[in-house]
C-alpha cells in the first residue's frame, strides 16, 4: 500500500486539471495559428496564467500534504486540505477573466489555495515541533 494514498489521490485531480487547462491553450493555439507565446493575444495569455497559476501552486501543496500524511495527519485533514486545493483550483480559472480582476471564483480560489498550503505548511512545522519532545 501506498505511503501517501490520501495525496495521490488529490495529486491525480490535480494532474487532471492541469493536462485540462494546458489543452486549452494548445487548442486555442492551433486554432489562431500561434506556435509560440501567446502572439499577443490575450485569451492566449489569460489561458496560459490560468494554467501558470495551478502549476505554481501545486508542487507545494502537494509535497507538504505528502510530509504531513507520511507523518501521521489524520486522514479528515488530509481530505479537508486535498478537497480545498481542488475546489479552489477549479475556481481560480474560471474567476480569472482579461476584463475582471475582482471576480468572486478568482478571490476565492487565490485565497483558498493559499490557505490550503498555510496549513499543510504550518502542520508540518507543528509535526516537527511535536516530534522534538519524544
Amino acid at each position: 500500500m501506498s505511503a501517501v494514498p490520501i495525496t495521490g489521490l488529490y495529486t491525480g485531480l490535480t494532474i487532471i486539471l492541469a493536462i485540462i487547462l494546458g489543452a486549452g491553450i494548445g487548442f486555442y493555439r492551433g486554432k489562431k495559428n500561434i506556435s509560440v507565446g501567446d502572439g499577443g493575444d490575450p485569451e492566449v495569455l489569460l489561458r496560459m496564467r490560468r494554467h501558470g497559476n495551478l502549476v505554481e501552486t501545486a508542487a507545494l501543496t502537494l509535497l507538504a500534504m505528502a510530509i504531513i500524511e507520511i507523518n501521521g495527519a489524520p486522514n479528515a485533514l488530509l481530505h479537508g486540505l486535498g478537497v480545498a486545493y481542488i475546489l479552489s483550483r477549479i475556481a481560480h480559472p474560471i474567476g480569472l477573466q482579461v476584463d475582471s480582476v475582482s471576480h468572486p471564483l478568482r478571490t476565492i480560489g487565490a485565497m483558498g489555495s493559499t490557505l490550503v498550503m498555510l496549513i499543510a505548511g504550518g502542520y508540518a512545522i507543528w509535526q516537527f515541533i511535536g516530534s522534538m519532545g519524544g
